[in-house]
């Protein structure tokens, strides 16, 4: 069910023709939220500064093209009329009239009426227009006429209803509402005879053009008068009108008449061709009711509304095709024909021709890029690519996306890059004949030619690709040359064709392809004049568009000069589709995409007039005069006027200071923070699309900071002369306890030098003592040493004396003798132990250690260790251990075993480490 209902809702949208409005003048709305007013504007003038005035309600509503001010009566009443003066804004409200006049940055009101007893106190009067006769300022109310001459006030009173008053060819015409249509003379009001077919209509507007006199009713339509002859204006519009209830109605610069009505809007004629426009709510006005019309210097329309104020730009060379609707969906390319206009859609194929906006049948989807060959039109699509020729739409191929279509520098072939690769179309007379470079199946989003079977290709993500292929259209060579040339951020390539050169945009900069060293290159031209572009798009040889920090330029290239033209951010602001940015030349003007609709451009802009602009600063919304001082921390907010709102408006930049960087100066206001003090200069400059031109200059003087004014100043030089004083005397305290701390101090050191000389005195009779001490300690060893030599030498004696004993075997006698002496003089047991014990005395602390780290050492081999250590021979050794001389060395082996030691180590010297 659901299906079927999608379907027939989808059938309907693709068969029903939708009413859409024609390319229409460029319209700016303001509403409440923007002047923070009221409802109704009843009427709209353009003072001699430039600035728009409004009566709205109950307040003036003025407009310099930066900021809004509005404004309130003494006496609070609704002020229904405004109109200019020289530099008087005469306003007309309930019971009062006056003028204003601006002073210091605000309005100021003079009243003309009060206390002169103008007003009769039975009626209710209000001043509904104002305007100039004979020299005189006119009040009209709908009972009278009151005129001022600068001192005195006269009234003429109505004896009728009326409607308004009208000056036409220097006479006073008052329009009755049951009457007709009378003039004013020295005496009265006369009827004017031949217009009775204008009684009982309320007549809002009769103006004179071309030696015709058009009179405006609100029901009945336009009258026109010729040659004293009144009738009906016969136009198919009158029609429309007398159902519109015209409002207010005035003819402008370029045979134009302006039309505001009731319901519908307002209509704009043109009396040439007998065409009109209608703008209302349906396409770009805020509301259908029109109270009142302005005109500014540039002859572009102010529209008073129901709720809210219209700015078109009737005489402006830019024009915009609305779609509100939300039909159309965001248009990625659009073209004109013969009868109208084709759009490439995010919705489909759409066609603009007799007023009416359709969608093509079997075109649904998004399609990408409207492309003129010859007579036809190739639409790339994402189901493929269609063709468009004398209303005949068909499809040409199934390759999905079509993004864009390009022409080759090198003959009259088309290279369309699609989702998966890049068709050539040889013949462009005969599209059919096409040919799919094979071996390509990237989706390629730009694409380039200037040299014979070489493609250049820009990925849809990322990558520049030089393709290579031979005259079968089979790909020889894909080459990657963002990466063999290094370049990492290779994001969103745009190839752009330059004077039969191809530029390749590549992360904020330009490159060119050098074919020798297969590299690319920096360009220093274009890196010179478009560093930083976002987008670029071309229109023709010498002209294409450039999107840079959000602004739009039109660049017009002669020789290595490039002049450029910002195009206004209002007209556009929010509304480009990003890195799908599409032009199509038409005649003089170029067509731009946007996300409702496309804006027509003109391609030769005439040169915009030196403007003389005006500068009012403020800081805290009062008046900051040239050379004046502001405070420290103030925010500045310089507004620069020009008196100019439409597309004449002068592109306007600044420096501070004389600083390196012109800086725009976007909707007309400067605001600065963070001011450094001194004196600063602010200047204006103009920009002719070559070169920048000084029209003004602002000076303020930023005054210290409070922490340095004088005042301050003094407190700090108090603070500092109390600061110093109370460091004196806290120098002097600290002075005071410093001495008594000294005097502590010494005290201290005296007893901590008492006990200090007290304790060297213990440690110097402990020092002693224990050399006392190391004295009996070397006495024992000495002793000890001594003894073991004497021992040593006696033992020796003995052996020798035995030796020889046993030798002489003949001398019995003399060998028992000999044999008791030795006997006699042998050495005791005590006196070995009173040795060993003197010896294990003296090398107590190296047994410990000795038994800490070998605790399997036997006595004997401690004993050894000893004397090894006192560093005595195997020799003297053996006596002493009652062994040979073979049985020390023995035992020494075994010692170097339990001590692991190696060859190379040397027992005596180990000992002496432990």
């Amino acid at each position: 069910m659901k299906a079927r209902i999608t379907l027939i809702i989808l059938l309907y949208f693709i068969s029903f023709q939708f009413y859409s409005q024609e390319l229409l003048p460029f319209v700016e709305n303001y509403n409440k939220s923007n002047y923070q007013g009221d409802n109704q504007i009843w009427s709209v003038a353009q003072g001699n500064e430039g600035a728009m005035y409004f009566a709205n309600n109950y307040y003036l509503l003025r407009y310099d093209g930066v900021k809004w001010e509005k404004y309130s009566l003494p006496n609070k009443t609704i002020i229904r009329s405004v109109m200019v003066d020289g530099d008087r804004i005469y306003t007309g409200s309930y019971k009062e009239f006056g003028y204003w006049f601006r002073k210091e940055g605000k309005m100021h009101y003079v009243s003309i009426s009060k206390n002169k007893k103008v007003f009769d106190e039975n009626n209710n009067e209000e001043i509904w227009k104002i305007f100039k006769f004979k020299n005189k300022v006119c009040f009209q109310s709908f009972n009278g006429i009151f005129l001022f001459d600068g001192k005195v006030i006269s009234e003429k009173k109505f004896s009728f209803l009326v409607s308004y008053c009208f000056v036409v060819d220097n006479q006073l015409l008052v329009a009755s509402v049951e009457k007709g249509v009378y003039k004013m003379t020295a005496s009265g009001f006369e009827k004017i005879e031949g217009w009775n077919i204008l009684e009982n209509n309320v007549i809002h507007a009769i103006e004179k053009y071309q030696n015709k006199t058009y009179i405006f009713t609100k029901k009945n339509g336009v009258y026109v008068e010729e040659e004293g002859i009144l009738s009906a204006w016969n136009n198919p519009l009158n029609a429309i009108l007398k159902v519109a209830n015209i409002n207010v109605a005035k003819f402008i610069k370029n045979n134009k008449l302006i039309i505001g009505t009731a319901n519908k809007g307002v209509y704009i004629f043109d009396l040439h061709s007998g065409s009109y426009k209608n703008i209302n709510r349906n396409n770009i006005l805020m509301n259908n009711s029109i109270l009142s019309i302005g005109q500014d210097k540039e002859n572009d329309l102010w529209l008073g509304l129901d709720n809210g104020i219209a700015h078109i730009e009737v005489n402006s060379p830019i024009s915009i095709f609305y779609d509100n609707s939300g039909i159309l969906g965001s248009v990625y390319s659009v073209a004109s024909t013969p009868k109208g206009y084709l759009m490439a859609s995010n919705h489909g194929v759409f066609k603009y021709e007799n007023k009416q906006l359709s969608l093509i049948p079997n075109t649904q989807g998004q399609a990408w890029n409207i492309s003129k060959i010859n007579n036809k039109y190739l639409i790339g699509h994402n189901e493929g690519t269609f063709i468009y020729e004398n209303g005949l739409f068909s499809k040409l191929s199934t390759i999905n996306g079509g993004w864009n279509l390009v022409k080759s520098s090198l003959n009259n072939s088309y290279l369309q890059a699609t989702y998966s690769g890049v068709i050539i179309y040889n013949d462009s007379n005969d599209l059919n004949q096409k040919v799919i470079i094979r071996g390509v199946m990237k989706p390629i989003k730009y694409v380039a030619q200037n040299r014979k079977n070489e493609i250049w290709a820009a990925d849809n993500n990322r990558g520049l690709y030089r393709i290579l292929y031979n005259d079968a259209y089979i790909t020889t060579t894909v080459e990657n040359v963002t990466q063999s040339s290094k370049i990492s951020n290779d994001f969103g390539v745009k190839i752009f064709e330059f004077r039969n050169e191809i530029l390749f945009l590549i992360n904020n900069s330009w490159y060119t392809y050098n074919s020798i060293t297969n590299q690319l290159e920096e360009n220093e031209l274009f890196n010179t004049n478009f560093k930083n572009v976002a987008n670029i798009v071309s229109i023709d040889e010498n002209h294409f568009l450039i999107l840079q920090e959000g602004l739009l330029y039109h660049i017009y290239a002669t020789d290595n000069k490039f002049i450029r033209n910002v195009i206004q951010e209002k007209y556009y602001k929010g509304k480009i589709i990003n890195d799908n940015l599409k032009v199509f030349k038409n005649k003089d003007n170029y067509l731009l995409n946007l996300d409702d609709g496309f804006i027509s451009l003109q391609l030769k802009y005439a040169n915009k007039k030196r403007s003389n602009i005006s500068i009012e600063a403020f800081v805290n919304d009062n008046l900051v005069n040239n050379k004046s001082k502001i405070a420290y921390d103030s925010e500045l907010r310089v507004q620069v006027i020009s008196g100019v709102f439409g597309a004449a408006r002068p592109n306007l930049f600044y420096k501070i200071n004389g600083s390196k960087e012109f800086i725009p100066v976007k909707e007309g206001l400067i605001v600065l923070n963070n001011l450094n003090s001194g004196s600063n200069t602010i200047t204006i400059f103009t920009h002719d699309g070559l070169n920048y031109d000084t029209i003004s200059n602002f000076q303020y003087i930023v005054a210290k900071p409070w922490y340095f004014s004088i005042w301050m100043i003094l407190v700090y030089l108090i603070v500092i002369g109390g600061i110093l004083y109370l460091y004196y005397k806290w120098n002097k305290m600290r002075y005071v306890q410093k001495l008594e701390l000294r005097d502590e101090e010494l005290k201290h050191q005296k007893e901590i030098l008492e006990m200090e000389l007290k304790a060297e005195n213990e440690l110097n009779i402990q020092e002693y003592e224990k050399h006392i001490l190391e004295l009996e300690l070397q006495s024992k060893s000495s002793e000890v040493a001594g003894k073991s030599l004497s021992i040593a030498k006696q033992s020796e004696m003995i052996e020798n004396i035995q030796g020889i004993l046993d030798s002489e075997t003949d001398f019995n006698k003399l060998k028992s003798e000999i044999k008791k002496a030795i006997k006699i003089n042998a050495v005791n047991k005590h006196e070995w132990e009173t040795f060993e014990s003197n010896l294990n005395q003296i090398h107590n602390e190296f047994i410990i250690n000795l038994f800490k780290k070998f605790p399997n050492l036997t006595s004997k081999d401690v004993k050894l260790c000893i004397y090894l250590k006192m560093n005595l021979s195997s020799k003297e050794i053996a006596p002493m251990m009652n062994i040979s001389f073979r049985g020390v060395e023995l035992h020494r082996y075994r010692l170097r075993k339990k001590l692991s030691l190696t060859q190379e180590e040397n027992l005596s010297k180990f000992l002496l480490t432990i």
